[in-house]
């Protein structure tokens, strides 16, 4: 409105833009989704000296230390939703929660399944909070039987756009976390995925983590 017109024409002095830097930092997240229509999102990798992500053979191992682990805690801590693929999930079975003491809040863990291979037994779905499987609308209608044991175990399963090659389309998965109010994302992946979000251009900040040995 006419408030700082109003204000200033009374004599009275207004500033304005003031931290304006830090303002934005601080909510960078709420900012790019109510502007753009997409969260935030950091994308977080681990390399070694040579800039390797896994083995060889696609093993993938620890690559940095213990303090790199912390930081990363402290990064999903801060996140609404954490992203993975399925791919990731199968090899590790990771749980993808916040293991911070006192942590009160699990971010929405979201595995991309396009052909619902997930199992109803995994760790993450015997974590607190909540995880939501995004798939393919026709993996969605043919998945039946298993859609319903997924959903017994605790997940949400819904299915989002695809794009080339039948993947899921990294806005379409991105717009439907900020459909439900998911400001700052973290994208926890493996190259193929990664690359994927980085070829969309919809990677905000990029989180490496490089080994020193």
């Amino acid at each position: 409105g006419q408030g700082a017109q109003r204000l200033r024409a009374a004599g009275i002095t207004v500033e304005a833009g003031l931290l304006q830097a830090q303002a934005t930092a601080l909510n960078a997240g709420f900012l790019r989704r109510i502007a753009g229509g997409l969260p935030w999102l950091r994308m977080k990798t681990a390399s070694s000296l040579d800039g390797r992500t896994a083995m060889a053979s696609g093993e993938s191992q620890w690559i940095t230390g213990a303090a790199a682990r912390a930081d990363v805690q402290c990064w999903r801590a801060r996140s609404s939703a954490i992203i993975t693929g399925i791919g990731s999930v199968l090899a590790d079975d990771s749980r993808l929660s916040v293991r911070l003491p006192d942590t009160e809040r699990q971010p929405l863990r979201v595995v991309l399944d396009s052909n619902l291979r997930l199992s109803p037994q995994a760790r993450m779905l015997k974590e607190p909070g909540e995880t939501l499987v995004l798939t393919r609308a026709d993996s969605l209608s043919a998945g039946g039987q298993r859609v319903q044991l997924l959903q017994r175990a605790g997940a949400e399963v819904q299915a989002v756009a695809t794009g080339a090659h039948g993947r899921l389309c990294p806005r379409a998965v991105l717009r439907e976390l900020a459909r439900r109010y998911c400001n700052e994302v973290l994208l926890e992946a493996g190259a193929t995925l990664n690359a994927a979000f980085l070829q969309a251009g919809v990677v905000d900040e990029w989180l490496l983590y490089q080994a020193l040995t």
